[in-house]
């Protein structure tokens, strides 16, 4: 999806039909599009057409350079790079769900916390943070209800700062990511802009709908109304 998104952007008089194949499943929860195969096809044929907005982000590539992509659901800089990377190397047989909750165990357990800056329009931040979360959507690995309020066709970036978690902390918080009730919370705020700059000592990594293109610094904007999506009417 994020690949096909990426070559029709702001491209007029396509609309994009998805038929959910991958491992969270989660671009298609904030929308309302059915999972099995029969109704995905209904969508497509029968929905509504939506204009949505879309992610840009501009970052440095694994092979050097600066590069730029779209994102279409939630894009994120820190731990959830590397927990993208570890679920997309395992086995998919117990579901995306369980991919994604192995590697948040698996990569937590041996992540060093970054002092990160993140700037949010004229909003700046400064810290100890494991995740800076930018969301279009609604949710991300697996099901977690992220960013409960994101709306995708608003013209705003929702922002997530995750702090410093301890092991106590994500165990207590992550079962009601998946209920969107995690929020608020004392070690995470939530901000909106349409310009997002995340940057660390040393670079973190970046992931765009679950794909991991690169690292910080990263600088991502918000492009409205650039995808034609469909979904049930």
């Amino acid at each position: 999806m994020n690949e096909v998104a990426n070559r029709i952007a702001g491209v007029e008089g396509v609309t994009l039909a998805v038929i959910a194949r991958g491992t969270g499943w989660d671009f298609i929860r904030t929308y309302g599009i059915p999972h099995p195969v029969a109704g995905a096809v209904d969508v497509a044929r029968d929905g509504v057409t939506r204009e949505i907005d879309l992610g840009r982000v501009t970052y440095h590539a694994w092979g050097g350079g600066e590069a730029s992509s779209y994102f279409a659901n939630v894009a994120s800089a820190g731990m959830s790079g590397a927990i993208a990377q570890r679920a997309n190397e395992t086995t998919k047989a117990l579901g995306g769900k369980a991919s994604y909750l192995w590697a948040t165990l698996a990569v937590f357990a041996g992540w060093k916390v970054s002092d990160v800056q993140v700037t949010v329009d004229a909003e700046r931040r400064e810290g100890r943070m494991h995740d800076v979360v930018v969301a279009n959507g609604r949710y991300f690995g697996g099901g977690m209800m992220i960013v409960p309020e994101a709306s995708s066709d608003d013209g705003l970036l929702d922002v997530l700062l995750i702090g410093d978690l301890t092991k106590r902390d994500l165990l207590l918080t992550l079962p009601k990511t998946y209920r969107g009730r995690h929020l608020p919370h004392p070690k995470a705020e939530s901000l909106r802009g349409t310009s997002v700059t995340v940057d660390a000592r040393e670079p973190l990594p970046i992931e765009l709908d679950g794909e991991q293109p690169g690292t910080t610094p990263a600088r991502f904007e918000i492009v409205p109304r650039a995808l034609r999506l469909r979904v049930p009417g």
